[in-house]
Protein backbone atom coordinates (compact mmCIF):
# COMPACT_ATOMS: atom_id res chain seq x y z
CA UNK A 1 0.00 0.00 0.00
CA UNK A 2 1.05 3.55 -0.58
CA UNK A 3 2.65 4.86 2.62
CA UNK A 4 1.17 8.30 1.93
CA UNK A 5 -2.42 7.04 2.12
CA UNK A 6 -4.41 8.47 5.04
CA UNK A 7 -4.81 6.33 8.13
CA UNK A 8 -8.03 5.49 9.87
CA UNK A 9 -9.50 3.33 12.62
CA UNK A 10 -11.69 0.31 12.00
CA UNK A 11 -14.00 -1.52 14.36
CA UNK A 12 -17.67 -1.61 15.19
CA UNK A 13 -20.25 1.11 15.89
CA UNK A 14 -22.94 0.61 18.50
CA UNK A 15 -26.46 0.29 17.17
CA UNK A 16 -27.97 3.77 17.74
CA UNK A 17 -31.30 2.49 19.12
CA UNK A 18 -29.59 0.08 21.51
CA UNK A 19 -27.18 2.83 22.59
CA UNK A 20 -30.06 4.77 24.14
CA UNK A 21 -31.22 1.68 26.06
CA UNK A 22 -27.69 0.89 27.24
CA UNK A 23 -27.14 4.42 28.51
CA UNK A 24 -30.32 4.06 30.58
CA UNK A 25 -29.26 0.66 31.89
CA UNK A 26 -25.70 1.81 32.65
CA UNK A 27 -25.98 5.51 33.56
CA UNK A 28 -22.75 7.35 32.70
CA UNK A 29 -20.58 8.27 35.67
CA UNK A 30 -19.26 11.42 34.01
CA UNK A 31 -21.03 14.33 32.27
CA UNK A 32 -20.01 13.54 28.67
CA UNK A 33 -21.51 10.21 27.49
CA UNK A 34 -19.62 8.73 24.53
CA UNK A 35 -20.85 5.14 24.01
CA UNK A 36 -20.00 5.15 20.31
CA UNK A 37 -17.77 2.29 19.13
CA UNK A 38 -15.39 -0.60 19.77
CA UNK A 39 -11.96 -0.28 18.13
CA UNK A 40 -10.52 -3.27 16.29
CA UNK A 41 -7.40 -1.67 14.80
CA UNK A 42 -6.08 1.90 14.74
CA UNK A 43 -3.78 3.66 12.31
CA UNK A 44 -4.56 1.40 9.37
CA UNK A 45 -4.52 2.53 5.73
CA UNK A 46 -7.86 3.97 4.66
CA UNK A 47 -8.36 1.12 2.18
CA UNK A 48 -8.02 -1.71 4.73
CA UNK A 49 -11.16 -3.86 4.85
CA UNK A 50 -13.61 -3.52 7.71
CA UNK A 51 -13.67 -6.30 10.30
CA UNK A 52 -16.34 -8.98 9.95
CA UNK A 53 -19.68 -8.80 11.73
CA UNK A 54 -19.34 -10.16 15.25
CA UNK A 55 -21.27 -10.95 18.39
CA UNK A 56 -20.36 -8.56 21.19
CA UNK A 57 -21.09 -8.58 24.90
CA UNK A 58 -20.54 -5.92 27.54
CA UNK A 59 -18.93 -7.85 30.39
CA UNK A 60 -17.59 -5.21 32.77
CA UNK A 61 -16.72 -1.62 33.58
CA UNK A 62 -13.59 0.35 34.46
CA UNK A 63 -13.48 3.79 36.10
CA UNK A 64 -10.18 5.56 36.63
CA UNK A 65 -11.80 7.79 39.29
CA UNK A 66 -10.60 10.89 37.41
CA UNK A 67 -13.07 11.19 34.54
CA UNK A 68 -12.71 8.13 32.31
CA UNK A 69 -15.27 5.32 32.30
CA UNK A 70 -15.28 2.43 29.82
CA UNK A 71 -17.26 -0.75 29.30
CA UNK A 72 -15.24 -3.90 28.67
CA UNK A 73 -16.50 -5.86 25.66
CA UNK A 74 -15.91 -9.37 24.45
CA UNK A 75 -15.88 -10.02 20.72
CA UNK A 76 -16.44 -13.64 19.76
CA UNK A 77 -15.67 -14.64 23.35
CA UNK A 78 -12.50 -12.64 24.04
CA UNK A 79 -11.75 -9.17 25.38
CA UNK A 80 -8.20 -9.27 23.94
CA UNK A 81 -7.66 -6.91 21.02
CA UNK A 82 -5.10 -7.95 18.36
CA UNK A 83 -2.73 -5.19 19.55
CA UNK A 84 -2.67 -6.60 23.10
CA UNK A 85 -5.08 -4.06 24.59
CA UNK A 86 -8.69 -4.66 25.67
CA UNK A 87 -11.85 -4.39 23.59
CA UNK A 88 -13.96 -1.65 25.15
CA UNK A 89 -16.45 1.14 24.63
CA UNK A 90 -15.50 4.51 26.08
CA UNK A 91 -18.65 5.13 28.07
CA UNK A 92 -18.30 8.58 29.59
CA UNK A 93 -15.73 11.31 30.11
CA UNK A 94 -15.18 14.14 32.54
CA UNK A 95 -14.01 17.63 31.55
CA UNK A 96 -10.72 17.68 29.67
CA UNK A 97 -10.56 13.90 29.20
CA UNK A 98 -10.36 12.08 25.85
CA UNK A 99 -11.69 8.72 24.67
CA UNK A 100 -8.20 7.38 23.90
CA UNK A 101 -7.51 7.53 27.66
CA UNK A 102 -9.78 4.51 28.14
CA UNK A 103 -6.81 2.39 27.05
CA UNK A 104 -4.75 3.81 29.94
CA UNK A 105 -7.59 3.24 32.40
CA UNK A 106 -7.79 -0.42 31.38
CA UNK A 107 -4.00 -0.86 31.65
CA UNK A 108 -3.72 0.88 35.02
CA UNK A 109 -6.89 -0.20 36.85
CA UNK A 110 -8.74 -3.42 37.54
CA UNK A 111 -12.16 -3.60 35.96
CA UNK A 112 -15.34 -4.89 37.56
CA UNK A 113 -16.93 -7.88 35.85
CA UNK A 114 -20.72 -7.89 35.56
CA UNK A 115 -22.69 -10.89 36.83
CA UNK A 116 -24.51 -11.17 33.51
CA UNK A 117 -23.02 -10.18 30.15
CA UNK A 118 -25.13 -7.79 28.07
CA UNK A 119 -25.35 -8.62 24.34
CA UNK A 120 -24.53 -5.60 22.22
CA UNK A 121 -25.30 -4.98 18.55
CA UNK A 122 -22.15 -3.91 16.72
CA UNK A 123 -21.87 -2.90 13.06
CA UNK A 124 -18.56 -2.91 11.15
CA UNK A 125 -17.42 0.68 10.60
CA UNK A 126 -14.55 3.03 9.84
CA UNK A 127 -14.09 6.16 11.96
CA UNK A 128 -11.55 8.93 12.60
Amino acid sequence: MDSASPETTIGWKLDRAQRKELLQQFPPLYPDPVADHVTFRSNVPEGDPLPPEVQGEIVGRVDDGRGVEAMVVTIDGTSDRPDGSTFHITWSLGPGREAVESNDALREHDWDMFDLPMPVKLKPARFP
